[in-house]
């Protein structure tokens, strides 16, 4: 069994020069497990920032090429973690052994699809205006542009995704492909699983002649201040609850030097049943949405929490059916004891509320979530009552009835924004509510047909994102290759000799990508 050391990671070596020791959990017993890790000083985030910082000018200007076999090396190494690391990530959170697996793939070809997107050199953007005597009066100058990494970037843990959104997941993946040297804050969840991880990523590190820094991890709670304040962090990544991705973003837009923060933070994701799909297929329906609800304990950030469908017997019965199957769910465990507090205390919020009803489900008791049902009056929503907005991060959603078509259009227009929205409608819903999609795509990054927003595809156009509070930045997304775009930033070249432009803008094209020159795209030299 590999050793855990507990010690902090800073510019290819271990740190621990504090003395306050933080223990990772069982997160089924909540008993302490046999290993310590040393929380961070305010010397070692400096010293994570300034290796970082140091690797950033020899990374940068790598060639694109260099970064993606990094990158297929870091997959090398993920998919060659053993059981027992599968079993300490269970261990620690609490998820079980097939979901592990299932994020490891994911993980692992999250830093594949970027490699492909540094081979291919689309993320480059060259654009390139040359001042020929046809295209008068304008450009009057030779105008090329391209992107660069902007600089080293903090990276946050997520609490549900110990891989996925963790140390090598898409935040980390994508300001490595773009050129940013990564400062990784671990999650105190699963301190364990972060340290296996590292070791993997160093281990690719080292395989690629990488520069010492480009990958740093720091442990300790309060930490991450520091580090957001810290003037060589350029970007932040997180994941995570809404008031600790708007702490972020208050950190790092106060400081002298204001940076990005692109910060995952809170979801509702409405689902919209339209009457003929309920007259077509209600039972399906009930039974695909529960199962999406209860899904790894209700712990994603697309978690269906709200339902709205149009007053009619069959909506009626349908919200009978739900309810049903909502009392026959057993209850899960949580990934950790905070989670699971937090969740009860959303629920109890809910349970408060005199105009919200419980419809399913039963009081809180041992250490388990237990699934809950819930319908609120339509006039909460109207009204804007916070507490439909918000997100009870788990095993829970809530459902409300409109009572037609233009009421419905209302509801929807009350609603922040989100990461998803989903409509279930057969084809003559779709075409009579046509006008609902210009509504949804203001409100979310992504709008699903006939499906549900649990399960989030890794791919060129996915989208997971939008307007706030889903996210601080609704123009990116954290899964896909478009997350690349978050830690790039253009730099024009004007009248430049050829020479001494980057090879994504010399006249041979000497990396052979697309570009768009003198307003059309080719491969050509120019």
């Amino acid at each position: 069994m590999p050793q855990i050391l507990g010690h902090n990671y800073i510019g290819g070596t271990r740190s621990a020069a504090g003395n306050i020791a933080m223990h990772s959990h069982d997160a089924s017993t909540g008993e302490a497990l046999p290993y310590s890790f040393m929380q961070a000083t305010a010397e070692e985030v400096h010293a994570a920032a300034q290796a970082a910082a140091a690797a950033y000018p020899e990374f940068r200007n790598l060639p694109a090429t260099r970064r993606a076999e990094f990158l297929e090396a870091i997959a090398a190494q993920l998919d060659a973690l053993d059981d027992e690391f599968v079993n300490r990530v269970t261990r620690e959170t609490a998820l079980p052994t097939a979901r592990i697996q299932g994020e490891r793939s994911r993980t692992s070809g999250q830093m594949r699809l970027f490699a492909q997107v540094l081979r291919r050199g689309d993320f480059y953007g060259a654009r390139i205006d040359r001042a020929l005597p046809e295209r008068q009066p304008l450009p009057r100058v030779d105008v090329r542009q391209y992107r660069i990494a902007v600089g080293p970037v903090a990276v946050f843990g997520a609490s549900n995704f110990p891989l996925a959104f963790s140390t090598a997941g898409g935040d980390t993946a994508a300001a490595l492909a773009a050129g940013c040297p990564v400062v990784f804050k671990a999650h105190s969840g699963h301190m364990a699983t972060a340290e296996r991880v590292a070791n993997a990523i160093i281990r690719a590190a080292e395989q690629t002649d990488m520069p010492k820094g480009v990958f740093n991890m720091i442990y300790g709670a309060g930490v991450g201040e520091a580090l957001v304040k810290h003037p060589a962090i350029q970007a932040v990544g997180f994941t995570g609850s809404l008031k600790g991705g708007r702490a972020l973003c208050d950190m790092a837009a106060a400081r002298p030097q204001p940076i990005p923060v692109f910060a995952e933070m809170s979801s509702i994701n409405p689902v919209i049943v339209l009457p003929e799909a309920l007259l077509a297929r209600s039972e399906k329906i009930a039974s695909e949405l529960v199962a999406s609800v209860v899904q790894g304990c209700g712990q994603f950030c697309t978690n269906p929490g709200l339902v709205i469908g149009i007053r009619s017997p069959q909506f009626s019965a349908f919200i009978a059916r739900l309810s049903a199957l909502m009392a026959e769910q057993p209850a899960q465990t949580m990934l950790n004891a905070g989670t699971l507090g937090s969740y009860e205390k959303g629920v109890q919020a809910l349970l408060d509320h005199p105009g919200i009803t419980r419809l399913a489900g039963q009081d809180p008791h041992g250490n388990q979530a237990q699934p809950q049902l819930f319908k609120a009056d339509v006039s909460l929503l109207l009204k804007g009552d916070p507490l439909l907005q918000e997100e009870v991060f788990g095993p829970t959603t809530l459902v409300v009835e409109v009572a037609d078509k233009a009421q419905l259009q209302q509801a929807l227009r009350s609603l922040h924004g989100q990461l998803t929205t989903t409509l279930i409608g057969e084809a003559q819903d779709l075409h009579e509510h046509a006008d609902l999609l210009v509504l949804l795509e203001q409100k979310a990054g992504r709008v699903l047909f006939n499906g549900y927003p649990t399960g989030v595809e890794v791919c060129d156009a996915m989208v997971h994102g939008g307007p706030y509070p889903a996210t601080s930045d609704a123009r990116g997304t954290s899964v896909g290759s478009l997350a690349i775009e978050r830690f790039l930033r253009p730099v024009c070249y004007q009248n430049c000799p050829d020479a001494l432009l980057p090879d994504a803008l010399k006249n041979a094209n000497p990396l052979g990508i697309a570009r768009l020159v003198d307003g059309n795209s080719h491969r050509e030299p120019v």
